[in-house]
């Protein structure tokens, strides 16, 4: 397994685009709109995060961009992913959405655009991967998201995709690491679905963390970029204590080893 260098909040992968991404960021799905959403991307701000996850489909996007306005922190200093709903793919409409969140964000640019859904059939796909392209030129958007038919002509920098030890998805993000497309890991603490796996948990007693934090930190030294959510502050600040311990390369292999194709 290759070594990944890892030390701290600030730590990235630089993209295919030329930009980089902190390998830790913070998702706000189910975050409702207001002081919830508002308080979380505060929150992780202050604890050092500077990495935020939304979508359209979150109905939190203003509280987002309130959020990061008041912290005071440039905006050059916080990456910012949005995603476009399927109801919006298409060129003019993936257009027009883009739009959308830009304004209420109240942001000039997202650094990180991403086709949410790919269900409505590769033709809206590709005529929605063309308009990304567009922003992207525009600079209206500065990364976009990985659309494997889509005949681009920009490239592909990021898959965002379910991954953590019970779905491992080994091959997929084999060929995603060899083709210079970085894995961005959403659900990587399963929901909370396998915390309490004896396996686990026997891991996480012997570096004295949680159960999330080690599966956190397995997603980091898989190379992955990490975005668990949570609405709740000591969680938050709990999350991004993942770097003052390594799991070893058999801790590794065990968790990855309990692969059994569960989706959240």
């Amino acid at each position: 397994m290759t070594r990944v260098e890892l030390t701290g909040l600030q730590s990235s992968i630089k993209l295919s685009s030329g930009h980089s991404i902190p390998r830790l960021g913070l998702g706000v799905y189910q975050s409702q709109e207001g002081q919830e959403a508002e308080n979380a991307v505060l929150w992780a701000l202050q604890a050092g995060y500077r990495h935020i996850d939304t979508a359209t489909s979150y109905d939190n996007e203003t509280s987002v961009g309130n959020a990061i306005r008041k912290s005071g922190i440039p905006r050059n200093e916080i990456f910012v992913t949005t995603k476009l709903t399927e109801d919006d793919q298409g060129y003019e409409s993936t257009l027009a959405a883009c739009n959308v969140s830009l304004k209420k964000l109240g942001l000039d640019y997202i650094d990180l655009y991403l086709i949410h859904s790919p269900l409505c059939g590769s033709e809206l796909r590709q005529e929605s991967w063309k308009a990304m392209e567009k922003l992207h030129a525009e600079g209206k958007v500065k990364s976009i998201e990985l659309l494997e038919d889509s005949n681009a002509t920009t490239r592909p920098a990021v898959n965002q995709i379910e991954v953590h030890p019970w779905l491992a998805r080994t091959d997929l993000v084999s060929f995603c690491h060899s083709h210079n497309i970085a894995v961005e890991s959403y659900s990587p603490l399963v929901q909370g679905q396998k915390l309490q796996d004896p396996t686990l948990a026997k891991i996480a007693s012997a570096h004295s963390k949680s159960p999330a934090q080690v599966l956190i930190r397995w997603n980091l030294q898989k190379g992955n970029i990490v975005i668990p959510k949570s609405s709740k502050k000591h969680r938050i600040i709990e999350n991004a204590d993942v770097f003052g311990f390594e799991l070893s390369e058999d801790e590794v292999e065990t968790l990855a080893a309990l692969n059994e194709n569960f989706v959240t």
